[in-house]
């Protein structure tokens, strides 16, 4: 018997979703958690790996280790061929990317009480923007990752019709809908037309009108945020004595999360201590100071989920006021403290936003459709929830309306569909 699952392996949290009857739903991978935090964390006083919610937790608690997140954006990029150093050891980012796919493939089989053989992956709708055959490798080489994690066929399905497939299971007529799926990596879109008798359809390619996508997520926003306001109270925009600007990359690998641990070598810590002389007493020093305790303690990663959650909490609320404990330096009396304004935020987004609708127009052109015909635009994705870009999406398609799925689990059970479809 064939034993099959969809497999939504996010940037941000992954889920595994299996056919139960007619239902489609998702497993427990973490205690009674349905996502798993794309995360895994290698604890060097206790030789131990732990994955999701737990490594975070380990990261945090001030084990001495590593923490590898947002893994998923090593593919397609010339990284993905690259290793790391773990407890003195090289690991293959493939390696990597293969053991965190068996360990979630592990707790699914656990979860469901079978084994799991068959799997249909969602895949953004470009892994690379403007480039087919990068686009196509990051394809291939995720294919080669799950079957060295133990899946013997693999299939693939863009993300955004997986959500649809998943909407399309509780509507009673037709309707023109958008998939916004902004996920932590990528942002895709897809105009489709769905009714009760299309769904029961495998092959649906006459009604999907159009797909376009940007590969540009909610970690980005997490990037925009942390350049903006937070990297600034580290030294960021600062002058050297000299009235040269300090030197950004340090920044931007700080506030990007898959290259946080090039921060980290024995080369960049003798860079910095070498700005740090060539830095005139005043404000910037201090702040470059915050920087170096920062490397030294190896919080780049706290100071990422700093921004991660501020970006959550003003999608919520219009202010926040943000305590950056670790930031204190010895001689300070108290900890910095940072306020931010959801007008701040989206002020600081605007061009991020501006390039992700675009892909709306793109689909809505390509479909040929005028934009008063879309009946829904259905927002699925972590990153969906962000208030400035859902407002510039649905300015496009001003009369559709609004529906939010499951924000996390939308694209998982569309693929536990669409496995169910194809492998029976």
């Amino acid at each position: 018997m064939v034993h099959a699952c969809g497999v939504d392996f996010g940037t941000s949290n992954s889920t595994v979703g299996v056919m139960r009857g007619a239902a489609a739903h998702l497993l427990p991978l973490e205690q009674d958690k349905q996502t798993l935090p794309s995360a895994v964390f290698f604890n060097a006083d206790e030789d131990q790996v732990s994955y999701g919610r737990a490594a975070l937790a380990g990261y945090l608690s001030g084990d001495e280790g590593r923490l590898m997140r947002s893994m998923k954006s090593l593919l397609g990029t010339p990284l993905i061929e690259g290793q790391t150093e773990v407890q003195g050891r090289a690991l293959p980012f493939r390696a990597l990317l293969s053991q965190f796919i068996h360990e979630l493939r592990q707790r699914a089989e656990r979860a469901s009480g079978q084994s799991l053989t068959h799997a249909v992956f969602g895949r953004p709708v470009h892994f690379i923007d403007d480039d087919s055959k990068a686009d196509q490798l990051a394809q291939d080489t995720l294919a080669d990752i799950a079957r060295a994690a133990g899946f013997q066929e693999v299939l693939f399905q863009f993300e955004p019709i997986a959500a649809a497939l998943d909407y399309e299971a509780g509507i009673t007529k037709e309707e023109l809908v958008l998939v916004a799926d902004i996920g932590g990596g990528t942002s895709d879109f897809s105009l489709i037309r769905l009714s009760p008798e299309a769904a029961k359809r495998e092959d649906r390619s006459q009604d999907i009108l159009a797909n376009a996508g940007v590969h540009l997520g909610g970690t980005d926003f997490d990037k925009t945020l942390s350049l903006a306001h937070l990297m600034p109270m580290l030294g960021y925009g600062g002058q050297l004595a000299n009235g040269n600007a300090i030197p950004s990359a340090y920044y931007f690998n700080l506030a990007t999360w898959h290259t946080i641990n090039l921060a980290y070598t024995q080369k960049v810590w003798r860079e910095l201590q070498d700005v740090a002389r060539d830095l005139a007493a005043g404000p910037d020093k201090q702040a470059f100071a915050r920087l170096l305790q920062l490397v030294e303690y190896r919080d780049g990663h706290w100071l990422a989920i700093q921004a991660e959650h501020s970006k959550i909490a003003l999608s919520e609320q219009e202010n926040l006021q943000l305590a950056l404990d670790r930031l204190k330096l010895p001689q300070e009396t108290s900890a910095p403290a940072l306020n931010l304004s959801r007008e701040g935020f989206d002020l600081s987004t605007l061009t991020l936003c501006n390039q992700i609708a675009a892909a709306v127009g793109t689909v809505i052109q390509q479909a040929g459709v005028r934009p008063e015909q879309v009946d829904t635009v259905y927002f699925t994705g972590g990153a969906s929830g962000v208030h400035g870009l859902r407002r510039h999406i649905h300015a496009l398609v001003p009369q559709a309306r609004a529906v939010e799925g499951d924000l996390f689990g939308s694209i998982g059970a569309g693929l536990a569909r669409q496995a169910q479809q194809h492998f029976g």
